[in-house]
């Protein structure tokens, strides 16, 4: 019999996440590769060889992962999730930051099952107890008109310990953390990615079949911005103001001291208080 420790130190193996999957659209194809620059880019290259909607590729390490921001996010090899979805949907640019959604809530429905309580911090930032977990990063190719492609890919602190993060981020590494340190247990990194795939292809038919406001009310319960004095972080400009919440395109609406009300389509958001 696996013990937990032993399942948390299984490198990923496609066959057993793929056995644990629904059998719908996400994860016909899926890729895994030992080490990549990131997941995005390496999915990126297949997308535009062709690869088909629902295609996931993970990777055990990446060597140049990035965030929102150009930013480097920390992927030390065997411990985390690092995994990036293609999807051909049927939609205009407008509608990808709702749409988009479906990764921070498919993130939150797994480590929730790993028995944590998660928050999303706009646009899809997963926190527990305040520390940053999970980052996302979306990448968008196609027309004015409709979308060639969207890659939703994501990053989750597993079972990195907080000393690799202390090491390797630094001061910053007081706002980050993971699930094992959360759990005070390791967590099976091969379970913990079928559940989030599941749920992403859960979420995924949900918009379709409901619409975007289905997304926005399970993304605004889960919300911690909204209320909250914020500092933004965008195309080289800073907006001090009070998050009015996220409105029906996905955009963060804050007002600012003038009374005036700014709808960000992407930046870096601090929660001032």
């Amino acid at each position: 019999m696996r013990t937990d420790v032993d399942a948390a130190e299984c490198p990923l193996n496609v066959e057993l996440i793929r056995r644990q999957l629904p059998g719908g659209g996400i994860g016909r194809r899926l890729c895994l590769y030992e080490s990549v620059t990131s997941t995005n880019a390496a999915l990126r290259a297949l997308a535009h060889a062709g690869a088909a909607d629902g295609t996931v590729l993970l990777a055990e390490s990446q060597t140049a992962g990035r965030g929102r921001g150009g930013r480097s996010w920390f992927s030390p090899p065997g411990v985390n999730l690092y995994a990036s979805v293609l999807y051909r949907p049927e939609i205009g640019p407008a509608a990808a930051p709702v749409f988009s959604f479906v990764t921070s809530l498919a993130v939150a429905d797994a480590i929730r099952e790993e028995g944590a309580a998660p928050a999303i911090k706009w646009p899809n930032d997963v926190l527990v107890k305040g520390a940053k977990l999970a980052g996302t990063l979306v990448e968008l190719a196609g027309s004015t008109e409709r979308l060639d492609y969207i890659i939703l890919g994501v990053g989750v602190n597993l079972n990195v310990r907080h000393a690799a993060l202390r090491a390797a981020l630094g001061p910053a590494a007081r706002h980050a953390t993971s699930l094992r340190e959360v759990l005070g247990r390791p967590v099976d990194r091969n379970a913990f990615a079928a559940s989030f795939l599941a749920s992403l292809d859960e979420w995924r038919i949900t918009y379709g079949e409901q619409g975007p406001a289905a997304l926005l009310r399970a993304w605004r319960d889960l919300d911690i911005v909204t209320g909250r004095r914020v500092e933004v972080r965008a195309d080289g400009t800073v907006l001090d103001g009070r998050a009015r919440g996220v409105g029906e395109d996905g955009r963060l609406e804050v007002e600012d001291a003038r009374g005036a009300v700014h709808r960000i389509v992407a930046g870096e958001v601090r929660l001032i208080e």
